[in-house]
């Protein structure tokens, strides 16, 4: 849609037949002699061709329509929605590589049911800026909060066992969280936090750092990754094991409830899953969209008119002053 900026301008279009009827009707209220006798000089001279006079006023429509700046309108366009400064911190300790997940009949290690499980996860998350964190030995920061969510899945898929150690560090995880958070002025801070062991690395300690996310008003929303049962082949033959006898429960509901966030179990991908479907229940987008339409300047179409007109002006000038002066 074509639109002008200062519409107003567009008064100024009669002003070339005003000014003629207002020094008729005025007089010149300058006496210069030599500017009357310029005068004089040329109204008995040859007058303007009338293809002069339609381009000269040709160049002064085009040049108030410069003025007046006009614009093409686009469509409206939607802008990504203003969401949550959601954080992921992930376990990548050597428990993690443990196959006692099971989909479709298929065993899988923990790291590849989280990876399968976050993928839809977060190419739902539309509109927050998304981190991720990935801890063991210590706790690193793999990505800022970004809006790019193709980029935060292409470095979850990178992820690899032993990329960061083999223990685990839940109280850098979550004081590292704190830190990059407290960065960004929204009061929208949300931490998931999905570990399958216990504390057992690290500066800080989990219960310390709890106190930093509370302080920073950090949501924090933990997930206990394992089954609770599994059959180990030995010599002696088959027997049942529970492979996540080292996943401290306690610590991380304890997290959870004192920042205001859930615990919750995962015991295989299907869990997993409706966790992460809940948490897009818990944690929803905001709505509120804003549009704006794009703007493209056409102000410089009139005025390289206006230009060219005046250099055509210009030549044909040369050839006019020369007719008058054979004619005086």
């Amino acid at each position: 849609m074509l639109e002008l900026s200062y519409p107003w301008l567009l008064l100024a279009l009669p002003l070339p037949w005003l000014v003629p009827k207002a020094r008729q009707l005025g007089g010149s209220a300058l006496k210069l002699p030599a500017l009357a006798k310029l005068g004089q000089t040329r109204s008995t001279g040859a007058t303007a061709p009338i293809s002069v006079r339609l381009l000269l006023l040709l160049t002064w429509v085009l040049l108030v329509l410069s003025a007046s700046q006009p614009r093409w309108l686009g469509e409206p366009v939607t802008l990504p929605q203003q969401g949550r400064e959601l954080m992921l911190a992930l376990d990548l300790s050597g428990s993690m590589d443990i196959q006692d997940m099971e989909l479709n009949g298929q065993r899988m290690t923990r790291l590849d049911a989280m990876k399968l499980v976050l993928r839809d996860f977060i190419a739902q998350r539309q509109g927050d800026r998304i981190g991720l964190i990935l801890f063991a030995d210590a706790a690193y920061q793999q990505t800022p909060l970004t809006f790019d969510l193709a980029t935060v899945q292409q470095f979850l898929d990178d992820a690899v066992m032993g990329l960061v150690g083999q223990r685990t560090a839940i109280g850098e995880a979550i004081g590292l969280t704190v830190k990059r958070l407290n960065a960004y002025p929204s009061s929208n801070k949300v931490l998931i936090l999905l570990s399958d062991g216990a504390n057992n690395s690290g500066e800080i300690q989990p219960r310390e750092a709890l106190q930093l996310a509370k302080a920073a008003g950090i949501r924090i929303h933990t997930v206990g990754l394992g089954a609770e049962q599994m059959v180990q082949q030995s010599i002696f033959g088959q027997r049942i094991i529970n492979p996540s006898h080292d996943l401290d429960e306690v610590l991380l509901r304890e997290v959870a409830e004192q920042t205001g966030g859930r615990y919750f179990r995962a015991r295989s991908p299907a869990e997993l899953r409706q966790i992460y479907q809940l948490l897009d229940q818990l944690e929803p987008i905001e709505r509120d969209q804003l549009t704006y339409r794009p703007q493209l300047s056409l102000l410089h179409y009139p005025l390289a008119l206006a230009l060219l007109c005046s250099f055509y002006l210009a030549l044909r000038r040369v050839d006019w002053a020369g007719v008058k002066n054979r004619v005086v």
